[in-house]
């Protein structure tokens, strides 16, 4: 099974500096195409994260874990009933980051939540996506065994750039997360919804440097002109934190208690 391995450099930046910070990568990037396709350059994404009774995975963020993870579900922009949406698992290793990605039809996927249909049904391991029904089982395994359910959806715009020079074996991207933003407690029908959203990080964006194997030269002062800092980021524990869904115990606090579908994950 091939996972691609990357490493996350994260800034809180004041978006007083974001035209400054555009200006001076300028030379060194270009935007993401799909992005570039935007009217507003930039797009939404949407994760609807998981998390086990005693949320592990806001715990062991917190506690700074070497080995940890995150399973999210995630689409992009508005619902067209078309949608594809992406199965992930996130691990951390120390300092490097490996995913677990398979795409799937949103449609698709609520059938299988709802026990309508096998995943196998949907997925199959070959071409493009060699190790989509491994990893969309992964997905499963981990919801099933560690009895996760949808915590919160972390909403924000991203504005993506990716080198001007071609080096497929860095895989650079930056990327500005603007507007973050979160809904406690969704079903899976919910990615697309912003009801009861709460916005976080007033005043800030997030900036994200990511890489295969090093951070290019450029970068560093770029980073030290607009007096940056490297920080830990988690959007999740931030969209937590905003709804105070978390008390010292370390157990739910219900805003509401909805649960992914009527009849699913009893």
């Amino acid at each position: 099974m091939s996972v691609e391995l990357r490493y996350e450099y994260k800034y809180f930046v004041p978006m007083t500096k974001i035209d400054m910070l555009r200006d001076m990568i300028r030379p060194y990037t270009v935007l993401d195409k799909f992005a570039a396709s935007q009217p507003d350059k930039h797009y939404t994404v949407r994760s609807i994260y998981f998390d086990t009774p005693d949320f592990e995975c806001y715990w062991t963020k917190l506690a700074h874990n070497k080995h940890r993870n995150k399973v999210r579900l995630r689409g992009y922009n508005l619902e067209d009933g078309k949608n594809l949406v992406f199965m992930e698992i996130k691990r951390k290793y120390e300092a490097p980051i490996l995913k677990n990605r398979a795409a799937i039809l949103f449609e698709d996927f609520k059938k299988v939540a709802r026990s309508e249909n096998k995943l196998e049904d949907f997925l199959t391991n070959d071409g493009k996506m060699k190790d989509a029904l491994d990893n969309g089982k992964r997905f499963w395994y981990n919801v099933y065994a560690r009895k996760m359910k949808p915590v919160v959806t972390v909403i924000y715009e991203r504005e993506p750039f990716l080198s001007s020079y071609n080096n497929p074996t860095n895989n650079l991207r930056i990327t500005f997360d603007k507007n973050l933003r979160g809904c406690p407690y969704p079903t899976i029908d919910d990615l697309f919804s912003e009801k009861h959203v709460q916005p976080t990080l007033s005043g800030h964006f997030i900036l994200e440097v990511k890489f295969n194997q090093f951070c290019p030269a450029w970068m560093k002062p770029i980073i030290g002109v607009l007096n940056l800092h490297k920080e830990s980021a988690s959007k999740y524990c931030m969209c937590i934190d905003a709804h105070n869904m978390i008390k010292t115990s370390g157990r739910y606090e219900t805003l509401s208690h909805g649960k992914m579908f009527r009849n699913s994950f009893d």
